[in-house]
């Protein structure tokens, strides 16, 4: 994306806003045409000084304080023209960093696990915080500036042709070697500086893995390593943008020395026009005015293109996300389901991920309402890729699934998902309280339904013994809490949501005996009259299932009770013998 492409794309994100950004501009016309009029006041009042002789003092005196009434005005208006511009300008730019950070979030959530999968966290998170940063640094500086910047170098300076073209010309010059210049620094460094905002990106995820691994780089002494990575990437940062930091001081010095000369130039041709007749000392002091004025804007312009170059890579890497599309895509006219049944049928269902191999290869059965079906095989073999799959966090390249014979791909996103509880193998813990993180399963429950449903999954008495219960926070990723007493208020969670299709993914891994026994009797009561599906690799937790489904190799290698799998001396029975007493 180009730069003024981007540019432009920052500036129509205030679409919404429209009737504020277009009075805003007009604003700023009337504040350019303002201070425009002060340098041309000026001559005129230098004029009339030094074209007194021979007129009476009194008729000099009232044009010239008719002059100045004007200048003031015109100067009081500028300033509170420019009070309300820089006022409403920064409501408006705090306004859409935030809604820009809001769209940035949600759109990120709503991507699949195929994106999060490539894309870290921590650099989610930067390319969040710095993108909406710089569009606000973009609106603010546009309006409250650059704007009225555009309009004198734009509208207002051709107008000079008119007072005197042959000083006009010098100025119009000035202008059109900024732009030349400006353009040439921009093309010698754009690849340069988006290099350096990878390499910030980089940063950000470094720092975050190490973060959030605190422990592993204690316990393996790696401190010095991470330490060691990110000077690394710091030292190739500064690599990269000292020689655009270069070019940049370059383009200011060069600017700032034009600057001077043009003023030295108007000053030596006004004089000689002067001198010639074609020149009065007011038009020589008003281009005069105009070239300081130009001098001082055009330095602001250096330095706004400059921090809007530096800024435009964590821009444009803003815009790469949000225009990231998803590939589990909502049609427009999808269902919004009542409370299903909950009959699943997987048919013929294949998938791979993203430059893997096949997980799935025709994988067909069905699952009647109210019937627990268990999966297991060894690791890797398809079983949490397979409810994966009825949750639409991928859809499979070949086949279909149904819940009460109606495809997944014609349901709403959302209104699936609300169908379908799952307890996962790792809890998965908001940094939020433990009440907070229950409501995920239902953010209306009342405190008396959050107690009943943590009665029932052994959770109530050890949040009791938190020292704030139910408001206590448990920390990133739960870590306040022991293993067992995270999975507890998983299931607690799952119980809230009440759903019609329950996925129990290695629920009750992190219990110890005891604690699971007294699970198990609270989710058999949950799974009463619920479509479940249990994942399991400890096959002593699968004994009760309506049906076994055996993975292997991408397909279902045998079904069953688990008496008749035993029975059937196969691959079951196979992975009972390694796990429990040798098969009778």
């Amino acid at each position: 994306m180009s730069f003024l492409r981007l540019y432009a794309r920052v500036l129509g994100l205030l679409a919404p806003e429209k009737r504020v950004a277009i009075a805003l501009a007009l604003a700023n016309v009337l504040l350019a045409a303002l201070t425009f009029a002060e340098p041309l006041l000026f001559g005129r009042v230098i004029d009339t000084l030094t074209q007194a002789a021979g007129r009476e003092a009194s008729a000099v005196w009232s044009d010239t304080l008719v002059l100045l009434a004007v200048w003031a005005a015109v100067g009081l208006s500028g300033i509170a023209c420019a009070i309300l511009v820089a006022l409403t300008a920064d409501r408006l730019a705090h306004r859409n960093r935030l809604a820009a950070m809001h769209r940035f979030f949600e759109h990120a959530l709503r991507l699949p696990l195929s994106f999060h999968g490539e894309a870290h966290s921590g650099r989610l998170l930067k390319i969040m915080l710095a993108g909406s940063d710089n569009m606000f640094w973009v609106w603010l500086g546009f309006f409250r500036d650059h704007l009225a910047t555009f309009v004198i170098a734009l509208a207002l300076l051709p107008l000079t042709l008119f007072l005197n073209w042959r000083l006009a010309l010098l100025l119009i010059a000035l202008a059109v070697l900024f732009v030349l210049a400006s353009a040439f620094v921009i093309r010698r460094t754009q690849e340069r500086q988006r290099a350096v905002e990878g390499y910030h990106a980089s940063l950000a995820g470094t720092a975050s893995d190490a973060l959030a691994n605190v422990t592993v780089v204690q316990s393996f002494v790696r401190l010095g390593a991470e330490a060691a990575l990110f000077r690394d990437t710091m030292r190739r940062l500064l690599a990269a943008q000292f020689p655009v930091l270069n070019w940049w001081a370059l383009l200011n010095v060069a600017t700032r020395a034009a600057s001077t000369l043009t003023v030295l130039a108007i000053f030596v041709l006004g004089t000689a026009l002067h001198l010639e007749g074609r020149a009065s000392v007011g038009e020589i002091v008003t281009f005069m005015g105009f070239a300081t004025l130009l001098i001082g804007r055009l330095e602001q312009a250096v330095g706004f293109v400059s921090t809007l170059f530096m800024q435009m890579p964590a821009v444009a890497q803003y815009f790469e996300v949000m225009d990231t599309r998803s590939d589990v895509p909502e049609r427009e006219d999808a269902l919004t389901l009542p409370r299903v049944a909950g009959r699943v049928a997987f048919e013929d269902v294949r998938f791979a991920y993203p430059g893997g191999p096949p997980v799935l290869d025709g994988v067909s059965f069905t699952v009647e309402p109210g019937r627990t079906v268990a999966l297991v095989g060894e690791t890797g073999a398809g079983k949490s890729t397979a409810m994966a799959l009825l949750q639409r966090l991928w859809d499979p390249q070949a086949g279909r699934i149904t819940i009460d014979g109606i495809d997944l791909r014609d349901i709403a996103l959302d209104s699936l998902r609300a169908q379908i509880g799952v307890v996962f193998q790792e809890a998965m813990l908001f940094n939020r309280s433990i009440a907070d993180n229950l409501r995920v399963g239902k953010p209306d429950a009342t405190d008396a339904e959050l107690e009943d449903a943590c009665r029932r999954a052994e959770a109530h008495d050890f949040i009791l013994r938190q020292p704030q219960g139910y408001a206590t926070m448990v920390g990133e990723r739960g870590v306040t809490l022991s293993g067992g007493q995270r999975q507890r208020l998983a299931i607690a969670r799952a119980l809230l949501k009440n759903p019609p299709i329950l996925i129990l993914d290695e629920a009750t891994s992190a219990l110890d005996a005891a604690t699971e026994a007294r699970v198990q009797a609270a989710l058999k009561e949950l799974m009463r009259g619920r479509t479940t599906f249990v994942i399991a690799h400890r096959l002593s937790t699968v004994r009760e299932a309506d049906e076994i489904l055996v993975f292997g190799r991408g397909k279902i290698l045998e079904r069953g009770t688990y008496a008749e799998l035993v029975a059937r001396g196969g691959p079951f029975a196979e992975l009972v013998r390694s796990q429990l007493a040798p098969v009778a």
